[in-house]
């Protein structure tokens, strides 16, 4: 088993819908029992993959009494993926984790599950937070969206002067460009500064799968977005197996 955690400091740079995708890809290209863990209070994730029933306030009860968290996982809508919905509980996960001072709580909870599926995907929210921490020691690859623009690659470089300077374990990052619009001076100069890095085309598409809710593989596979997604799925699988 694996944990594929889509991170950033800063938000809205495609993370959902990067997450949401690479489930899929996993399920449907690698044939991997897949299980999305929606740590986003937001629960976009959970909108997109989710049965649409009303969900119980009761995540945090997974870090705050240790309950068996195959008791909160349902089936999604889309054939091969699990889902561990967010609810607004998860509001109060970063104070919760702090006070509980369990720097493995996470990857604890991971563990539990590893007998049941192969790969479980995360959707982490935004933010250098104690979630954040606990995500970078439980992971065993961090994918991080870039948008090519300044603030995003000044987040980026945030992230990875904060993993740097923490002790002990940290999952490798895997950053990417997302959102990228080759039109754009600016897109395409920052593209020349990372070559080697994956990169994920803005196209109406992937707007359009997102107000559909579903994964691009299951609405517009023959897309290039859908491709691009793809190939970054088995540069994602090839990291795997190097660990």
């Amino acid at each position: 088993m694996a944990t594929v955690a889509v991170y950033n400091l800063k938000g809205g740079v495609g993370k959902t819908t990067t997450a949401v995708n690479l489930a899929w890809l996993s399920a449907n290209q690698s044939a991997r029992r897949t299980l999305v863990w929606d740590l986003d209070p937001q629960g976009a994730a959970s909108y997109i993959l989710g049965d649409g029933l009303p969900l119980k306030q009761e995540v945090r009860s997974l870090f705050a009494r240790g309950i068996d968290p195959m008791k909160l996982v349902r089936g999604s809508r889309f054939e091969g993926i699990d889902l561990l919905a967010a609810d607004m509980s998860l509001r109060g996960l970063d104070r919760l984790l702090f006070e509980l001072d369990k720097k493995k709580r996470l990857a604890r909870i991971i563990d539990t599950l590893s007998g049941h599926y192969d790969r479980i995907i995360l959707d982490c929210p935004p933010g250098l937070t104690e979630t954040a921490e606990q995500v970078m020691r439980a992971a065993d690859v961090m994918i991080v969206p870039v948008i090519p623009s300044a603030l995003s690659q000044r987040a980026f470089d945030a992230v990875v002067q904060f993993m740097d300077e923490k002790k002990g374990r940290q999952a490798p990052l895997l950053p990417l460009h997302s959102m990228v619009d080759q039109r754009r001076r600016v897109h395409k100069e920052a593209l020349a500064l990372h070559q080697d890095w994956p990169v994920i085309p803005m196209a109406s598409v992937v707007e359009q799968a997102s107000s559909e809710a579903r994964p691009l593989g299951a609405f517009a596979a023959p897309s290039p977005a859908y491709k691009a997604y793809a190939t970054l799925w088995r540069a994602i699988e090839k990291r795997l197996s190097q660990i």
